[in-house]
């Protein structure tokens, strides 16, 4: 369909069918039994006519639900407007791959785009149109429980996993490629930053730093073409996001240039009443949708409202226009007008979701997501030792994470599954351990195993629960049961390998003197068999953080990118510092950290100039040499710091990074290129420029451990 015809489209619809594409209900008020819709109806105060208008549909569960559903809706529409169905799809559909923090630590965005692509794939033949994803807020607080959502703390490293998300999702033509759907960015803006890391609760920075380092996440998904943007349930400035005219009219549309479709989080047009901005849902209604949010999601603040606000001239029709024709151009993007059904195929559906193609897929993902955090000459296993395998997380299914919608953990392979795999010998337990309150007897059992064990794969962890949306924690270590059975394992074997299944950064006091700790993350559908490769050496782990581990939670947030004070701190330095007194300011594991089995040296940092002029290329390289017999992949780090800024600059900003196969023994040289706009910030003024100066320039396989040389930027 033309554009003009989109036009004449709108044209032909009421106030109330206009009004009606604004609204967002769930899969239930679509069901054939009454019941289970009648008593939503009547809780929004609903009517059928209202729903056959509600212009998009959320959690539609299957091929031939999705076709039902939309042959019904467009029975029943007067205009044939076909609906638009979404979901959640946050790290894979059926075939589940690792929460995003851990796709963010695997530094891999060819991973990422196929982890996409996977989901998208799954989601179309499954009769899905939109996902919410990804979600690109910048995290610092692992308290946060979304922080399992993003892919860390670094606003360049968001910003490219985000892009690498949109193009796997969108592909490169949308309306004619069937098994894509359309990506949602969110959320807009700074929804990473509650404070407190309490989930929904009050975001304040001033607009530079927003600027600066939350926002360019969010621009780069636009900038791959993602096509809508989910508002976040945080203020801005005192302004809740799905009221805030400025966030979305000037800085979206007007300065980013987004044409697409703007929906609400579910319920935040109605929370615009508790917030206290809004003094009731005819208000709500009127800050939402002057403030340019299209969708309204499972509130009826539009539905109830809007007419009548039109009606009495308080607001402008031509805005309610120009949000249905947004929704309208997208439905038309995605081929729904003269494709309905789009890419719902029950028989493809059988074929392509949770294929063995798909499981091999996530296998490979989640072996490169896994970071391997400290190894004593422990790791690799032996397939001739004596290894237990014991813990609550041992053989548990409860590795796919919270935001896995129609993953089943009962397809997801444990860890004891995935050793037995690989055909080696191992012990373990056949008790049930509970992640809280293990019984006695499954206490008993693991000690038993542990002390005929020559090492012990101590599984601990999360449960999904514990992470995820309304999942803030103040204390982010392991529950006391799992610190206790540390203990009692360590006192009949000190040969300890800690593996962990969660969602966040973890404070690892009490388990910390284990030999080895290895990072899993929630792995997804193939997380056991992708850890049994990584403790057996079958793949050499290459994951490094993308979110730092505090050394205990009275640091957080405690990030590698940092600013400077008056009074800086160095470890062994007086009083009058800034610091604390009891721990250190440094992370136990910083941003970009992550160990192999492999041992690459860095040397001879080489530039290629000590002067860069804006408009010419600084070359900036250096050697690596893997210094033992394992072949590896390492992750090469490019951190900049400019010395003296406008304002205070960062003591480091990661710019660039490249991952390099290096066999064994082998030497490399890497190459970075510099130019004046990679050292661009945002000044005091809102604008984006370089001063000229000193710039320090280090790379390394980390945040923490680099070689540094300086150069002179020239204006």
């Amino acid at each position: 369909m033309e554009q003009h015809q989109l036009i004449d489209l709108l044209k032909q619809m009421t106030l109330d069918e206009k009004v009606g594409q604004l609204l967002q209900l769930a899969a239930e008020f679509y069901s054939e039994k009454a019941e289970e819709k009648t008593g939503p109806m009547t809780d929004l105060g609903l009517t059928h006519e209202d729903i056959n208008n509600a212009g998009t549909t959320l959690g539609i569960s299957g091929a031939k639900e999705a076709i039902r559903v939309q042959k019904a809706y467009m029975e029943n529409n007067r205009l044939g407007i076909p609906t638009m169905l979404m979901a959640d799809i946050i790290h894979g559909f059926r075939t589940i791959f690792p929460i995003p923090l851990g796709l963010g630590s695997s530094w891999d965005l060819e991973a990422a785009k196929k982890m996409a692509e996977v989901s998208a794939k799954e989601a179309a033949v499954s009769g899905l149109h939109v996902t919410f994803s990804p979600m690109v807020d910048l995290v610092r607080d692992p308290r946060w429980g979304r922080v399992m959502e993003s892919t860390g703390e670094d606003p360049f490293l968001n910003s490219r996993f985000a892009e690498a998300f949109v193009r796997g999702y969108q592909g490169e033509d949308l309306k004619n490629d069937f098994l894509r759907v359309a990506a949602c960015v969110k959320h807009f803006a700074a929804y990473g930053a509650a404070i407190g890391g309490r989930d929904y609760n009050t975001v304040n920075m001033s607009e530079r730093q927003l600027r600066d380092s939350y926002l360019p996440g969010y621009k780069a998904a636009l900038d791959a073409g993602a096509k809508l943007v989910m508002t976040s349930f945080n203020t801005v400035d005192g302004i809740p996001a799905t009221g805030n005219k400025w966030l979305f009219r000037d800085v979206l549309r007007k300065e980013f240039g987004f044409e697409g479709v703007v929906i609400s989080d579910w319920g935040a047009v109605i929370e615009l009443i508790p917030h206290g901005v809004a003094e009731d849902k005819r208000q709500a209604a009127e800050l939402a949708i002057n403030a340019g949010v299209d969708i309204e999601m499972m509130t009826t603040c539009y539905t109830e409202n809007l007419k009548a606000l039109i009606d009495e001239n308080i607001v402008d029709e031509a805005i309610l226009d120009e949000a249905v024709l947004r929704i309208l151009t997208l439905k038309n993007d995605l081929g729904l007008f003269e494709n309905p059904h789009r890419g719902a195929d029950v028989t493809l559906e059988k074929e392509v979701v949770l294929s063995n193609e798909h499981r091999e897929i996530a296998k490979d993902v989640a072996r490169k997501s896994i970071v391997l955090l400290k190894n004593e000459n422990i790791l690799p296993l032996s397939k001739q030792e004596k290894v237990a395998i014991v813990g609550p997380a041992a053989d548990s299914h409860d590795v796919i994470g919270v935001w896995s919608w129609q993953g089943k953990k009962e397809e997801a392979i444990t860890l004891v599954q995935g050793i037995k795999q690989l055909k080696v010998e191992y012990m373990a337990g056949k008790e049930v351990f509970d992640y809280f309150n293990p019984s006695q007897a499954a206490i008993n059992e693991a000690v038993s195993l542990a002390k005929e064990a020559d090492k012990v794969v101590l599984a601990l962890g999360e449960e999904d629960w514990m992470s995820g949306e309304a999942s803030s924690r103040s204390d982010i270590r392991l529950p006391q049961a799992q610190l206790d059975l540390f203990k009692a394992i360590q006192a009949v074997n000190e040969n300890i390998i800690v593996t962990l299944y969660n969602g966040r950064p973890l404070d690892l006091q009490g388990i910390d003197s284990a030999k080895a700790i290895v990072e899993a993350w929630f792995p997804g559908t193939e997380g056991g068999a992708a850890l049994a490769d990584i403790l057996y050496g079958e793949y050499n782990p290459s994951g490094r953080l993308s979110m730092s581990f505090p050394e205990t939670v009275g640091q957080v947030p405690v990030y590698y990118n940092g600013e400077n004070t008056g009074r800086p701190y160095k470890p062994g330095d007086e009083k009058y510092v800034s610091k604390y007194l009891d721990v250190s300011n440094f992370a136990k594991y910083p941003f970009g950290f992550g160990l192999s089995y492999s041992n690459c040296l860095y040397t001879d940092l080489q530039l290629s100039t000590n002067e860069l002029q804006s408009g010419d290329v600084l070359t900036v390289s250096v050697t690596l040499e893997n210094q033992s017999d394992v072949a590896g992949q390492e992750t090469v780090q490019l951190y900049i710091r400019d010395q003296i800024g406008e304002v205070v600059r960062p003591i480091k900003e990661l710019k660039g990074f490249e991952k390099v196969n290096l066999l064994a023994n082998e030497q490399k040289t890497v190459q970075f290129t510099i130019t004046e706009e990679l050292l661009r910030y945002v000044h005091s003024d809102q604008t984006c420029r370089s001063d000229a100066g000193m710039f320090d320039v280090m790379i390394g396989p980390n945040s923490r451990d680099v070689v540094t040389s300086t150069f002179k930027l020239l204006k």
